[in-house]
């Protein structure tokens, strides 16, 4: 243990601990910017300085180790002047409409200028004002926001390794972005929305749609619906001052009901339809000699990327279209037979912890016609933000259950919110389908969690299953070289973009962290285990679409509706 004292305080800690964490384990606190928990330390931006006794500058706290006998001073005038100095010259260069700022009440530059006391800056306004860039349908950059911490081109070169921002430029012409000052739709952006997860001011957010859906409740013409994911009901009480995990699944169709919404249905139904569709694709890959391993479809971020990257291993993916766009297609088809409504009065809403799938809803392949199988899709983010547009707080909310058809679900459809869920949720079902007999633990927990890839092996029948699990598009590119070497003996697996899964996406509310996700992830498998019904082929709701519509899994019909293709793209 290493002996030290921080502002007059005798500490104890393990070896290679840094100044800051130390800090934070006696209750003291040191600001930061630049610093993430989940991201390497660049100590680039300064505003964590500190003194420390026999050193003449002052130095950066998330990087400088502790060391026997050091003695550090957090609060001295100098450090205070010092950090002062660093926040008045980001704001010098930096928009500050904070009012009407994507991060009002969330943005980390904000609140350190309080925290530090910045009731008027020094230094003159120096920022050139430069037009928001956005020419795609689920991100926008305003660089006018940008404070050059680095954390978007962390994020998305070392966590994604996809690379479609850089840090280009020197000194005050230094930006994040694609080259050229391009729009994302000019790079190999998959708009997995992690650059705005990390990023803690208002330079990167979603495509706002929260006017275009309330003016569609207000159309009387038209009969407006939506569906809401399994990872939203573990996450948006955050918005509302509840712990991360916090399920709130009974709260939010009373809500969507208050706001105006005609019918509230769960994506969790079609998540168990899902797991028909590809247990059933799989089961005969494996009986006919189909392409394996088969790779699961549901994350548009992952899909965006292997087209991208790994174009000749599309064969590998299953043909299913994902849980938001098989409920689009059952809304405009199944849906509006049952009610008499005209698909095109018909508006189908999402409400999805992703960014990628506003870009998904607008694909040419998601969708009949000039008719689209999902018209909007607002992120978790912007349900939290319409819920206090229309004046509700989500705690106020009681107790109501989904409207039927689409609202009876199981466990197994939750947990699609979960990296593994997926996996999980169709090894419960394919088992008993094959075998006729249940599993003696549906809890599959060899597949839960964050860790690099999940492997397991079940035993189906005469045949030994092997699947494996990865979650962020890093470890996806490493299961894509392993298909690509022949060295994945897997017949399943799944793949989501985003760290931790959909409770991880990019348009979950912030700050999101690992140590959140984790509370998430705890959150939905408790969801799970409160569930009557846990198994996506006992789901009777589904059963009777099967009857009355579909006939069966992976009938003609059901390909023509909940199946889809992908193709070889460059940039979008």
């Amino acid at each position: 243990m290493i002996n030290f004292t921080i502002n007059d305080q005798l500490v104890e800690v393990e070896p290679e601990t840094t100044i800051l964490e130390a800090a934070k384990q006696v209750g003291i606190h040191i600001p930061t910017l630049c610093y993430h928990p989940d991201l390497a330390v660049k100590a680039n931006c300064r505003v964590c300085v500190v003194e420390v006794a026999g050193m003449d500058k002052l130095q950066a706290a998330c990087m400088t180790q502790v060391r026997e006998g050091l003695v550090v001073e957090t609060r001295s005038q100098r450090v205070r002047e010092a950090r002062r100095i660093v926040v008045e010259l980001m704001l010098a260069n930096h928009d500050q409409t904070c009012t009407t700022c994507d991060s009002n009440g969330t943005c980390e530059l904000r609140q350190l200028a309080d925290r530090l006391n910045i009731k008027e800056n020094r230094y003159d306004q120096l920022l050139e004002l430069s037009p928001i860039v956005g020419g795609n349908p689920s991100i926008l950059r305003d660089m006018n926001k940008c404070i050059k911490c680095g954390r978007c081109i962390q994020v998305c070169n070392d966590i994604q390794q996809v690379g479609a921002i850089y840090n280009i430029g020197r000194s005050t012409d230094m930006y994040m972005g694609p080259a050229y000052k391009n729009d994302l739709t000019q790079s190999h952006c998959t708009f997995c929305g992690q650059c705005i997860n990390v990023c803690p001011v208002g330079a990167i957010y979603e495509k706002n749609d929260i006017k275009e859906v309330l003016d569609a409740i207000e159309d009387d013409s038209k009969h407006v619906i939506v569906q809401i994911a399994p990872a939203v009901r573990v996450s948006i009480g955050e918005m509302f001052g509840l712990s991360p995990g916090s399920i709130v699944t009974g709260k939010i169709p009373a809500i969507l009901r208050k706001i105006g919404f005609d019918k509230v249905f769960d994506t969790d139904f079609t998540a168990d339809l899902t797991i028909l569709e590809e247990g059933t694709e799989l089961l005969g890959r494996l009986k006919n000699n189909g392409v394996l391993p088969m790779l699961t479809s549901c994350s548009p971020g992952w899909i965006n990327y292997i087209e991208q990257f790994y174009p000749e291993l599309i064969p590998h993916l299953s043909t299913c279209k994902s849980p938001q766009q098989m409920f689009g297609a059952l809304a405009k088809t199944y849906y509006a037979d049952k009610m008499g409504i005209s698909p095109d009065d018909l508006v189908v809403v999402s409400i999805m912890p992703c960014t990628a799938k506003k870009y998904e809803a607008q694909r040419e392949e998601m969708g009949v016609g000039d008719t689209l199988d999902v018209d909007y899709v607002l992120t978790t983010r912007e349900f939290g933000k319409m819920i206090k547009i229309v004046g509700y707080d989500i705690n106020d909310a009681p107790e109501e259950a989904f409207d039927e058809p689409f609202g009876i679900t199981t466990g197994a459809g939750v947990i699609f919110g979960a990296s593994g869920g997926v996996m999980e949720a169709a090894l419960r079902t394919v088992y008993e389908v094959v075998t006729g007999e249940e599993l003696e633990d549906i809890n599959l927990t060899a597949v839960r969690g964050m860790e690099g890839i999940k492997e397991a092996s079940i035993p189906v029948g005469d045949l030994m299953v092997n699947v494996a699990v990865t979650n962020s598009l890093s470890r996806a590119r490493d299961m894509m070289e392993l298909i690509k070497d022949g060295k994945a003996d897997y017949h399943f697996v799944e793949v989501m973009c985003c760290p931790g899964g959909c409770i991880g996406g990019g348009g979950q509310p912030r700050p999101t962290t690992n140590a959140i996700r984790k509370e998430r992830i705890a959150g939905i498998y408790e969801a799970d285990a409160d569930m009557i019904l846990r198994k996506s082929h006992k789901n009777p709701a589904v059963l009777k679409l099967y009857e009355e519509f579909l006939g069966e899994p992976n009938s003609h019909k059901a390909h023509e509706l909940l199946h889809t293709t992908y193709t070889e793209r460059g940039m979008h």
